[in-house]
């Protein structure tokens, strides 16, 4: 069945989106800075701004005599209505907006400039060229038509959203429709009890769906922006009943959003309420062993527990598994999300959550938004206000807008370890004064990255293979950051990759490697249950008498 336009943007935005990531953040300032460089650079070098205009002007006539032939790439589905080549005005406006494009970025070929001083004022250039694009203005042919045909309501309905968005939305058009989804109710509905309530977590167990379980849990533990029901959207995309479905135990942490008066958690209180967590699944099971499983940014806390306690001679994590995350970030400023992480705007990054308490992820999806703007800005825009309609319902779009904070002290403690990429360096980092060193976890694990994630690139993730001192499994999946995850059996386009040499260098890894057609859920469930001993009768209800059952998942953190 084939996609309205609506659902295209969506499921288009949810291989872009940027998932749960602290980030140093996005300044106008550096914006405004870059600007001001390309002014000086214009005037310094005239002969060079001279030949572009020329080259410009010479394009722009031809563009008026009908003999250009500039044209968008194929697939930029801005510029998919006929009108944009059949009608003789519209072609000459995209021709002549595409020939700016293309002056400009011969002029910054032409510098002579550092990569990284090049690619910051190529994004920031083509924030500009972007924002000007011909879509982007009213007048465009699919929004005149639409006013035409509906006798000017799309004007009428794209007004009232954005005078909502400029309401509710800090300006930027809505990615989703909120009043489609519920949590509890259409999400995060997997039937289990919160067991365990602490001043920071709330522990979910969930009710096994087979007769019989393995015996040893798992555990999923969330990154602590955006909510733990990543892992529990609608049933059809939910990793926890697909673990469920494999008779293996579930549980997972469903971490409370800090208020100000939090600003004092940091890593080592994360860490000891995993330990908390581990200690009661074993108590619970009355196992000695449990496998942890782990996501982006949520990757770095986990990792990092799980450390300190093979360093400390604990036993009990017996596999880790981690998804599209990055461990060795010395990678990370080759991508958007670094190109304006300076020490300076770590450091202002710092000083703005230490005087707030919090970092509000809503201020980190704005920036966010910015890195991608014609997917994740424009393409709202021209839905929203240009045609006048509803944004998408689309639950991993609801679940990507639902952020929470970060304690200071945490996003000040991830910035430290960005900045002097700590978790390659033995014992840099301290969790309550023992040393974390990734080369002593001996534990399997299971390291899954995705081929267009440009958050965190699958080369990027890939070294993480090279810090653990156990056997590991790099599986490759294609799709973007969070949909690499959510990426259940059924859909015809997945593929992934494994087997290759988990040796230093990726691209070794990639040609060694075994295309398979697929989900990558059912291999790793294999893995996992290989790793999960013996079945056992499933136990008849969650809790105990040292757990009882407080509340119904989802629970009451994940609400607030």
């Amino acid at each position: 069945m084939s996609k309205t336009p609506q659902e295209r943007i969506a499921a288009h935005s949810a291989e872009v989106i940027l998932g749960p990531n602290p980030f140093v953040g996005f300044r106008a300032r550096d914006v405004a800075r870059e600007a001001l460089r390309v002014l000086k650079l214009a005037a310094a070098q005239p002969r060079l701004t001279a030949r572009t205009a020329t080259s410009l002007g010479r394009e722009l006539a031809r563009v008026l005599g009908d003999r250009s032939q500039l044209a968008p790439a194929p697939k930029d589905r801005r510029f998919a209505d006929a009108a944009w080549k059949d009608d003789s005005r519209y072609r000459r406006w995209l021709q002549s907006w595409l020939a700016l494009e293309q002056a400009v970025g011969e002029w910054l070929e032409a510098q002579q400039l550092p990569a990284h001083s090049r690619a910051r004022l190529q994004f920031m250039t083509s924030l500009l060229t972007d924002a000007v694009a011909p879509s982007n203005f009213p007048w465009q042919p699919e929004a005149v038509k639409r006013f035409r045909e509906s006798g000017g309501h799309s004007a009428v309905e794209g007004l009232k959203n954005l005078w909502r968005d400029l309401r509710e939305n800090r300006g930027l058009p809505a990615q989703v429709d909120k009043s489609r989804f519920k949590v509890g109710d259409n999400l995060a509905n997997t039937p289990g009890s919160v067991v365990l309530r602490t001043e920071l977590m709330e522990l979910i167990q969930y009710r096994p769906t087979t007769a019989e379980v393995h015996e040893l849990p798992v555990l999923i533990v969330p990154p602590q922006i955006n909510k733990y029901y990543v892992f529990d959207l609608t049933p059809e995309k939910s990793v926890v009943r697909g673990l469920l479905e494999q008779g293996l135990q579930v549980f997972v942490i469903s971490w409370r959003n800090p208020e100000a008066e939090h600003h004092d958690w940091g890593l080592a209180e994360y860490a000891a309420a995993i330990d908390t967590a581990v200690s009661a699944i074993c108590n619970l099971g009355a196992v000695q062993r449990v496998n942890l499983v782990g996501a982006c940014a949520g990757g770095m806390t986990l990792a990092s527990y799980v450390a300190a306690r093979a360093a400390a001679g604990d036993a009990r994590v017996h596999s880790l598994t981690l998804m599209v995350n990055v461990l060795d970030v010395s990678a990370v400023g080759d991508t958007p999300m670094g190109l304006f992480a300076t020490p300076r705007a770590i450091a202002a990054a710092k000083r703005y959550s230490q005087a707030k308490g919090v970092l509000d992820g809503k201020d980190m999806a704005a920036a966010f938004a910015w890195l991608r703007p014609n997917d994740l800005i424009w393409n709202y825009w021209v839905n929203n206000v240009l045609l006048g309609n509803a944004p998408p319902a689309f639950d991993v779009l609801y679940w990507n807008n639902d952020s929470t904070r970060l304690p200071a002290r945490l996003h000040g403690e991830f910035m430290d370890i960005y900045n002097g990429n700590a978790l390659t360096r033995a014992g840099l980092l301290r969790l309550h004064g023992v040393p974390v060193d990734l080369g002593r976890v001996k534990c399997d694990s299971y390291l899954l990255a995705g081929t267009t994630d440009h958050i965190t690139p699958w080369k990027a993730c890939y070294r993480s293979t090279q810090l653990f001192g156990g056997r590991n499994t790099f599986v490759l999946s294609s799709s973007g950051h969070i949909q690499s995850i959510l990426n259940p059996p059924g859909n015809k386009k997945a593929e992934f990759w494994t087997g290759g040499d988990t040796g230093p260098d990726a691209e070794v890894w990639q040609a060694g490697a075994e295309r398979h057609s697929g989900s990558w859920w059912p291999h790793w469930h294999a893995w996992l249950k290989a790793r999960s001993a013996a079945m056992r009768a499933a136990p008849a209800e969650e809790g105990s008498t040292d757990y009882p059952v407080l509340a119904a998942a989802p629970g009451r953190y994940v609400l607030g």
